[in-house]
């Protein structure tokens, strides 16, 4: 019953042991991504936009393709 009092409190109180450390873990993945991508585009901005736009490609595809499925189920 401690156990779920803890978890009620929320993220900032109760976390402690490994719950604690995937927190931690994940906060400092995503600061890695973000200095990662943020240094990418500093360095190469040609090179970031063209991946920026090969990723918007991939989910156009991808939305025309769930797209055609739709339709074909519906005839």
């Amino acid at each position: 019953m401690d156990r779920l009092a803890g978890l009620r409190r929320g993220p900032k109180q109760g976390i402690k042991g490994e719950a604690g450390a995937v927190v931690q873990a994940k906060k400092i993945a995503l600061y890695v991504i973000v200095v990662f991508v943020l240094y990418t585009i500093i360095t190469s901005p040609a090179r970031a936009a063209d991946l920026v736009q090969v990723g918007f490609e991939g989910v156009s595809s991808a939305a025309q393709g769930v797209g055609d499925f739709m339709s074909e189920l519906v005839k």
